[in-house]
């Protein structure tokens, strides 16, 4: 599928433009606004000629060449190729797709680890990530070491082995939103030829360029903003080009696909993305400021926030805010925590915010965060935490429910 080029005197779109018109072009004479969906399994062919082209076509990655369903349709390849382009801007890249986020970052790790391999891994990583590593990765022989989210590229420097081959990064952090130097990792980890991948969810597209940073790869998990509806689950590998045959090989050989539907709804997602996002910003900014001014609230775990440990790393690295954070209750008079009974009278029965899992879509979220199991380096010692997504209702409603929670939770015993 070839991409219509414009006069070549134009400039490169903006990224406000390419979110609105990457993945529109198709083959076909009626010209719609967004590509068709296309369901396919069985791809038919004129001659056997044309079958060894496409196979061999297929065999190399390119986009467009398909022989079978799983390889993919004219709607996938144009979600594809959108996602290479927004999330690699300035970089060559190519991106592949997975059923879901965790999908991509599993296959990632399979496609370019083996047994004996050593792989380092952010201590605040997601926690089905590090469940992956010491399970399925473990059994197949892939050592991984723990470190600290805020430490320096030296000090992580001095935890390669001879035979790491990967650091796998998350900026910020899952639940305690620590902000890493990915850009001083990248360079570190390149003078060793040490791969660099990152779970790109809180940023991405909008407010983080990792490329740019110097990663060599990117996972995204198209549940969450880009699709922004709360209504499909895929994820999707961004890498360079040098990186691409091996990322491309393991899907094949693992049969990963997804249909034309789910492609549709994150190309649908895709064209709001930046106004939703810009939204989410403004109203989590609000409820965050808000929050920091409650008594029962010890810290707020944002990194817009000038009070956040990394906001000038932050400030250094990223454009703006998503709508994700958590906040750390502070302890009674007496010394003691909340109580779990009190955490549910918080959460639970609220107007506006849902309980349950997830969160990048229009809708607000609430959920407390229990992170006893997910750290291994430096275990959490604070409150009890609360994950927020704000999604895109007044922010006025949202912290009015958040003030009937507060007092739902003095209430209860």
């Amino acid at each position: 599928m070839e991409r219509e080029k414009g006069p070549s005197h134009q400039a490169q779109p903006s990224q406000t433009t390419s979110l609105v018109e990457l993945g529109r072009t198709f083959d076909s004479e009626i010209r719609t606004a967004n590509v068709p969906v296309y369901r396919a399994s069985t791809v038919l062919f004129k001659t056997l000629e044309e079958v060894k082209e496409r196979v061999d076509a297929a065999n190399r990655g390119e986009l467009g060449a398909s022989h079978y369903g799983t390889i993919g349709t004219p709607t996938t390849f144009a979600l594809r190729d959108a996602l290479a382009q927004i999330e690699g801007a300035g970089h060559s890249c190519r991106a592949a797709l997975m059923p879901s986020g965790l999908m991509a970052i599993t296959t990632l790790l399979l496609a370019y680890l083996k047994p004996g391999d050593h792989l380092l891994v952010t201590d605040s990583v997601y926690g089905p990530t590090r469940v992956f590593c010491k399970g399925m990765l473990s059994t197949w022989g892939v050592q991984t070491t723990w470190y600290d989210p805020t430490i320096t590229p030296e000090e992580l420097e001095s935890l390669i082995q001879p035979s790491t081959r990967m650091i796998f990064l998350e900026s910020p952090g899952s639940y305690t939103f620590e902000i890493q130097d990915v850009p001083g990792i990248c360079a570190m980890a390149r003078r060793h030829r040490v791969m660099t991948a990152i779970d790109n969810a809180w940023g991405s597209p909008l407010f983080a360029k990792p490329f740019d940073w110097g990663v060599d790869a990117s996972v995204l998990p198209l549940t969450k903003y880009w699709s922004g509806h709360a209504d499909v689950v895929m994820g999707a590998v961004v890498v360079r080009e040098e990186h691409w045959l091996p990322l491309w090989k393991t899907v094949r050989e693992l049969g990963v696909s997804v249909g034309g539907d789910d492609a549709a709804l994150i190309l649908r997602g895709m064209r709001t993305i930046e106004v939703r996002m810009q939204r989410h910003q403004q109203n989590a900014l609000e409820i965050a400021h808000w929050l920091e001014a409650r008594p029962e609230v010890e810290a707020v775990l944002y990194p817009a926030l000038p009070s956040h440990p990394q906001h000038d790393l932050w400030k250094r690295d990223f454009t703006g805010s998503s709508g994700l954070f958590s906040f750390e209750m502070k302890r009674h008079s007496e010394g003691q925590r909340p109580t779990p009974k009190q955490i549910a009278a918080f959460c639970e029965g609220r107007r506006h915010f849902g309980l349950g899992y997830s969160w990048g879509g229009y809708e607000s979220l609430i959920f407390p965060a229990w992170i006893d199991s997910l750290r291994s380096v430096k275990p959490w010692r604070g409150g009890p935490l609360i994950r927020l997504h704000i999604g895109l209702e007044d922010p006025a409603d949202l912290i009015a429910d958040l003030e009937a929670g507060f007092s739902a939770m003095a209430k209860a015993i």
